[in-house]
């Protein structure tokens, strides 16, 4: 399972276990959502998507998406990664409201959300967003990241991300 972009007349692979490694340990699910809304995203921009060609906006607020799109896509170095609650969608619970990418590649535009399969748990939610934690809640807070992304990694890209 991997991504393939262009840079040139180069192609790049990259493997989530590569975009942990440039991440590093702290954010492991919102690597596998990064990853995995590429996953769907990119393919349907083309075959050859120049990874320096690519606009990201998204609603998503953590470092480890962050951190994937980096690796993957350079946009953020670039200025062509944008965080906005323009994208958020309320409508949708706390545990997606947030989940939404959009991807822009020479005017081709896709949209991906996080479809509503329990794989953002409401638990994760407020625990995260919680200011002050304990060691315990740091803890548990960790092992539900984990548990996240193994929820993204085990299921096709296309049945966690929905393009809308």
């Amino acid at each position: 399972m991997s991504l393939t972009v262009c840079e040139g007349s180069t192609t790049l692979e990259f493997t989530f276990e590569e975009l942990m490694k440039y991440h590093g340990p702290g954010y492991p699910g919102g690597v596998a959502h990064g990853f995995t809304a590429m996953r769907v995203a990119l393919p349907l921009l083309g075959t050859s998507v120049n990874r320096r060609e690519v606009k990201v906006r998204t609603a998503f607020r953590g470092p480890g998406g962050r951190d994937s799109i980096e690796m993957v896509l350079r946009a953020v170095t670039e200025d062509r990664y944008t965080v906005t609650a323009e994208l958020e969608k309320p409508e949708r619970g706390t545990a997606l409201e947030r989940y939404v990418w959009e991807f822009d590649y020479r005017g081709d535009v896709v949209t991906v959300q996080l479809r509503d399969d329990g794989f953002v748990v409401d638990e994760f939610i407020v625990l995260s967003r919680k200011p002050s934690r304990t060691e315990e809640e740091e803890a548990h807070l960790a092992q539900l990241k984990l548990e996240m992304t193994d929820r993204l990694l085990s299921r096709d890209a296309q049945e966690v991300y929905e393009v809308v």
